[in-house]
């Protein structure tokens, strides 16, 4: 059986801040994650950098940032730690896994295809697969509130792909587009296998330091490249620790909570925030089509925080159903 988040243990009254709280970090990651994109991209630009030293250069510099704040809390003082079990090992390889992949494809598929493309089709299959997945996993089907939104997003995800897709090779788009399919398995990966680790483990430090470390070899089996441009290191350090670091940080706190189905709706607020940037600093331009996608998207991110909202005013929060606690 599933075991109750620990927010969920104290009562109606204490978990009506934490059900906000959670969400809210979640639609924090997700805005945080869209300036990723456009900050690769201008990497890929200004230096020799491919995307997989692009994708390396972010998992080690997170990681780094990640362990000296775990070393740090150490000095202060936490709380203790459960119990490291096979199941709980395993879902932390997993996570590891699904990081590295999930970059490396990430920024593959934007220097094939572009930003805006990349990251509307890794984030618009993502909840998809989260979805089948937990089904699969027997934690039963997303509530009919969780359907609507999820409708309403991809409705909005295809009125964004549909007008910002430009015409292009069909051997590159064919190519960018299954990259970023790779990209969204490996965001299911991690949504599905963090939300099942037990409190008090430090997930976000051993999944990027375990991705990095996979990551390793292949980088430097192909060459790495490093760069000293001022920019583009700055923007190297920025994606280390602001939209990984302290991202994945908020994602899987706000997963205690969040179920991970509706997690993976709020975070296509990351591909609405990508366009967004992609359009400012890029050059891509937005239709009227597009914009109505866009406000689809918030659309259906306002209703679940509304419907979550309303549900732990009147009953507490519901348990996260991807919250299994490692056996």
């Amino acid at each position: 059986m599933s075991t109750p988040s620990p927010a969920t243990l104290d009562g109606g009254a204490a978990t009506r801040p934490v059900a906000g709280r959670g969400f809210l970090l979640v639609v924090l990651a997700a805005l945080c994650w869209g300036t990723a994109g456009v900050s690769g991209q201008i990497v890929r630009e200004r230096t020799s950098l491919d995307p997989l030293d692009i994708a390396w250069h972010r998992m080690a510099i997170a990681a780094a940032v990640l362990l000296i704040a775990q070393l740090l809390g150490r000095r202060r003082g936490t709380a203790p730690r459960p119990a490291m079990t096979r199941g709980t090992v395993v879902r932390l390889g997993l996570v590891g896994t699904g990081l590295g992949a999930y970059q490396f494809a990430f920024f593959a598929s934007v220097a094939t295809v572009g930003v805006s493309i990349a990251t509307l089709i890794a984030l618009g299959l993502a909840p998809l697969l989260i979805a089948i997945g937990a089904t699969m996993l027997g934690h039963g089907r997303p509530d009919r509130a969780t359907l609507a939104a999820l409708v309403a997003a991809l409705a909005g995800l295809v009125l964004l792909v549909g007008v910002t897709a430009q015409a292009g090779s069909g051997t590159a788009v064919v190519l960018g587009a299954l990259l970023a399919v790779g990209s969204a398995l490996g965001y299911a990966v991690v949504t599905l296998a963090g939300a099942g680790v037990p409190a008090g483990i430090p997930v976000t430090v051993v999944g990027f330091t375990g991705g990095a470390l996979l990551l390793t070899p292949a980088v430097l089996g192909t060459g790495l490249t490093l760069t000293s441009d001022p920019l583009s290191l700055a923007l190297l350090v920025y994606m280390g620790a602001v939209p990984s670091a302290l991202a994945y940080r908020f994602f899987f706190t706000g997963l205690r909570t969040v179920p991970g189905a509706v997690a993976s709706i709020v975070t296509l607020l990351e591909p609405l925030t990508a366009t967004a940037l992609a359009t400012a600093f890029l050059g891509e331009r937005l239709a009227p089509g597009a914009l109505l996608g866009g406000l689809l998207v918030l659309a259906a991110v306002a209703g679940l925080y509304l419907r979550r909202m309303g549900d732990s005013n009147s009953r507490g929060v519901a348990p996260n159903p991807l919250s299994k606690r490692a056996p």
